[in-house]
C-alpha cells in the first residue's frame, strides 16, 4: 500500500496568513501542519508517499523532508496546477500508485487516540485482503461543513452526502480513506459537482452503490481535527500542546515512529538528534533513543 497526502489549494480560510505560506508548512504547536498526515502514514506502516501540492511548494516540501530517506521513508511529489476537488488531486497520484491500494489523507487533518495505530492497520489489512473502500467517521456540532455519512439501524452505511445544508446525521466523514486500485477509474468516472469540482464524496458513492464501503466510527476515545480554519487550526494547536505538555510525549513525531516501527536504529535516531542538539525536538530524539537502552 502507499499513501496519498493532499497538501495543495490556496487556503483561502486561513487568508491573509495563506496569501505567502502553504497553510500546510504552518505550524500546529511545535511542528509542521504536514508532519500529521504523514505521521499517520508512518502508522500504517506506509513508506512510499506522494505529496499532491502547488508548483510553487514542491520545492519546500523536498527541503522538509530531506531527512526522510534517512527514517526509511521515500517521498515523492505531484502538482495540482489548478484547484478541482479532492477527487481531482488524487487522479494526480495515479502514475506513483501503479496499480497498489492507497491511503489517501488530507494535509490538513489531525488524527489522536489510543490504539490509533491498530485501527489503520485493520483497515489497510480489510481494502489489502477484500478490496473497496474504507472510510472513518466522527461525530460532529456542525455537519454542514462536511461530508456526511447516514447509517441504518444496523451500521451500515446507506447514504453520503457533501456539505448538506440539511444533513440526515451528525456524522462527518474524516479526511483519511483507504482504497483499492480502482479508485483511480472511479475519479475518472465521476462528473464535478455543483461547484465545478470532483468531489471525493463522489468517489466513495460510486463504492457505495457497489456495496464495498466500510465504515469506522472514532468514538469519544479520539480526537480528530479538520486544521483549515482559524479555529480549528488554533485547537488544534492547543490540543497538541496539552497532550505533549502532560505526556512528555511528542504527537507526530516522523523519526519515532520510524523507530518504534524497526526502520531505523537507536544510534540512527541518535545521529539525528545530534544534529538538531540544543533545540527541544533534538532533545526529544535524544530521550526516545536513550530510554531503550
Amino acid at each position: 500500500m502507499k499513501a496519498v497526502i493532499l497538501a495543495g489549494g490556496r487556503g483561502t480560510r486561513l487568508y491573509p496568513t495563506t496569501f505567502v505560506v502553504n497553510k500546510h508548512l504552518l505550524p500546529i504547536y511545535n511542528k509542521p501542519m504536514i508532519y500529521y498526515p504523514v505521521s499517520v502514514a508512518l502508522l500504517c506502516r506506509i513508506r512510499e508517499i506522494i505529496i499532491v501540492t502547488n508548483p510553487e511548494d514542491v520545492e519546500i516540501y523536498k527541503k522538509l523532508f530531506l531527512f526522510t530517506e534517512e527514517i526509511g521513508v521515500d517521498i515523492k511529489y505531484a502538482v495540482q496546477e489548478t484547484p478541482g476537488g479532492l477527487a481531482h488531486a488524487l487522479l494526480t497520484a495515479e502514475e506513483f500508485a501503479r496499480g497498489a491500494p492507497i491511503c489517501l489523507i488530507l494535509g490538513d487533518n489531525i488524527f489522536f487516540g489510543h490504539g490509533l495505530p491498530d485501527i489503520l492497520m485493520e483497515a489497510r489489512r480489510s481494502v489489502e485482503k477484500e478490496g473497496g473502500a474504507y472510510i472513518f467517521v466522527y461525530y460532529v456540532n456542525d455537519p454542514e461543513r462536511y461530508g456526511i455519512a447516514e447509517f441504518d439501524s444496523t451500521g451500515k452505511v446507506i447514504s453520503l452526502e457533501e456539505k448538506p445544508k440539511k444533513a440526515k446525521s451528525n456524522f462527518a466523514v474524516t479526511g483519511l480513506y483507504f482504497y483499492d486500485q480502482t479508485v483511480f477509474e472511479k475519479a475518472r468516472r465521476i462528473e464535478p459537482s455543483s461547484r465545478g469540482e470532483l468531489e471525493i464524496t463522489s468517489v466513495n458513492q460510486e463504492y457505495l452503490k457497489e456495496g464495498k464501503l466500510k465504515a469506522k466510527l472514532l468514538g469519544r476515545g479520539f480526537a480528530w481535527f479538520d486544521a483549515g480554519t482559524h479555529e480549528s487550526f488554533l485547537s488544534a494547536g492547543e490540543f497538541v500542546y496539552t497532550i505533549e505538555k502532560k505526556t512528555g510525549l511528542m504527537i507526530g513525531c516522523l523519526e519515532e515512529i520510524a523507530f518504534n516501527n524497526g526502520w531505523i536504529s537507536r544510534q540512527k535516531l541518535l545521529t539525528l538528534a545530534n544534529r538538531l542538539k540544543n533545540t527541544d525536538y533534538g532533545e526529544y530524539l535524544s530521550k526516545i533513543a536513550k530510554s531503550k537502552d
